[in-house]
């Protein structure tokens, strides 16, 4: 305790003695071209994004192994008789766990950083997933148990990133660097279907989950070695680079937060963000674990093109989300439109017309036609990135994170609920079963549309600033403090 409390004396003078240094001065970021490795905040930001592309796969595996652990075909029998019920259980298995530990993340990342937690959290699904093959064949029920352990660990990735970036991203930069992170969940699932579809079509299904846990485990001793907590504490950042970081972000000693429970609970705008969190995460989940059962009943596609018109939809949500990231920023910033306007426009837009062409799935004739509908449905997800996504920042930066952990805990359940639903509906896979799956889909759809557009705001709450007067040092989450910045910025004459 004595050795940190010297190191930390030690770290704010020195910011300190930077600031004077500094008072004067606007610090601008250099240049460095296509060199991106030359800022080490990119190099984090690159390997977050491996590592949510390390989570993904390890993630969605099982949704294209299944198909071929379940089905068998005119050389073998299928390895495991199960019916679709169980099959729906051991597809949302996962979910059980990952909703668990949302706050829990975001509590543990302040205190022992989000390097640790990220890192923890994927090796430990890692090597679940490497040991999977011989227990799913020892009992199924020691299959679900593994899931839901794999979902325990992955449940701490998500809001653990946030600790990175609060130490990490200039406040101008926020956008940027967590849409290259959050762009490896879908460009992990897009590598993921039709990689996991050929292996398991041409070696078996079990070499998919030795293979996603092997680039799981490559992953963490990348992250562990490259990456650190604190940009002041990576020995390979140039002085410059860290001085434009500690500017823009001012000294890393705050306010303990204290959060204002009874003010979240009732307020409009954060059951808002929690509808619209539901419900395009009813529509994601749905797709997610079944879009692959759906080519494959539906559409009779093979395993290896199952895999690969799966992957479709993620590669549209891949383009559009950094897109309409960089729009929606654009619109604000030069007073087009209020930040309430854009964040209901872009989500409850999005909404709509993944309603539209989820049912249009429902009752399309053609394997073309289903495919397009369902990869507009999917990738116009993405517009909603930039609505309700982000929207934790701008009615509460401060308690950002915890609210964060609130609606993903509510985003959770479709992940549990679509597939059982989905199982008790598709007894037999015909279309017609399937088109329910869709309509529900797309009722859900609406439903989020009406809450966000009546609900949302994107103004700062009354309740936001409600701290207690003591020091907190680490990784709060002060970078995604507008308001402090801006003192900052005022205090150094900016």
């Amino acid at each position: 305790m004595k050795e940190e409390n010297v190191d930390d004396k030690k770290h704010s003078i020195h910011l300190e003695s930077m600031q004077k240094q500094n008072s004067n001065k606007i610090l601008k970021d250099y240049k460095v071209g296509w060199k991106f490795w030359k800022k080490r905040r990119y190099v984090v930001a690159l390997l977050s994004f491996l590592g949510f592309f390390s989570s993904y796969i390890l993630r969605v595996n099982l949704s294209i192994a299944i198909v071929n652990m379940t089905n068998g075909t005119a050389e073998k029998e299928a390895e495991f008789d199960w019916d679709s019920k169980l099959q729906g259980v051991v597809l949302s298995s996962f979910f059980y766990g990952f909703v668990s530990t949302q706050l829990l993340s975001g509590w543990l990342s302040a205190r022992v950083g989000g390097k640790r937690v990220f890192a923890v959290g994927i090796a430990v699904t890692a090597v679940f997933t490497i040991i999977t093959p011989p227990l799913v064949r020892l009992s199924v029920y020691a299959f679900i148990l593994i899931r839901i352990v794999e979902g325990i660990f992955e449940g701490i990735t998500v809001p653990s990133i946030h600790a990175i970036w609060a130490n990490w991203a200039p406040p101008l930069e926020r956008s940027k660097l967590a849409s290259i992170s959050f762009a490896g969940i879908y460009v992990g699932t897009v590598f993921a279907m039709p990689t996991c579809g050929m292996m398991a079509e041409r070696l078996g299904w079990s070499s998919v989950f030795y293979f996603c846990g092997t680039v799981g485990l490559s992953w963490c001793f990348l992250w562990c070695y490259f990456v650190t907590d604190r940009p002041e504490d990576d020995r390979r950042i140039s002085t410059a680079e860290l001085e434009y970081i500690q500017q823009h972000l001012g000294l890393n000693k705050q306010k303990v937060i204290t959060h204002p429970w009874k003010e979240i609970f009732t307020s409009a705008s954060v059951w808002a963000i929690v509808a619209a969190h539901f419900s395009e995460n009813w529509g994601f989940y749905t797709m997610l674990t079944q879009l692959p059962k759906f080519i494959n009943d539906v559409l009779n596609f093979q395993l290896e093109k199952t895999g690969f018109f799966s992957a479709i939809p993620y590669l549209a949500m891949a383009i559009i989300l950094p897109t309409f990231g960089f729009l929606a920023d654009y619109l604000r910033s030069k007073k087009i439109l209020t930040t309430t306007q854009v964040r209901k426009l872009c989500t409850c837009v999005a909404f709509l017309i993944q309603t539209v062409f989820m049912i249009c799935a429902a009752f399309t004739e053609t394997a073309f036609a289903a495919i397009t509908c369902l990869t507009l449905a999917v990738g116009i997800g993405g517009v909603a990135g930039a609505g309700f996504s982000v929207n934790h920042l701008d009615i509460a930066p401060r308690h950002a994170s915890v609210l964060f952990g609130i609606s993903n805990t509510f985003g959770t359940l479709p992940g549990i609920l679509s597939p059982i639903i989905t199982g008790y509906i598709v007894q037999n896979g015909t279309a017609a079963e399937w088109r329910i799956v869709l309509i529900i889909a797309g009722v859900v759809y609406i439903f989020g549309a009406l809450v966000y557009g009546l609900l949302a705001s994107g103004e700062k709450q009354k309740w936001a600033d409600y701290t207690t007067n003591k020091s907190l040092h680490a990784h709060s989450n002060l970078a995604f403090d507008v308001d402090i910045i801006h003192e900052r910025y005022k205090a150094l004459n900016v």
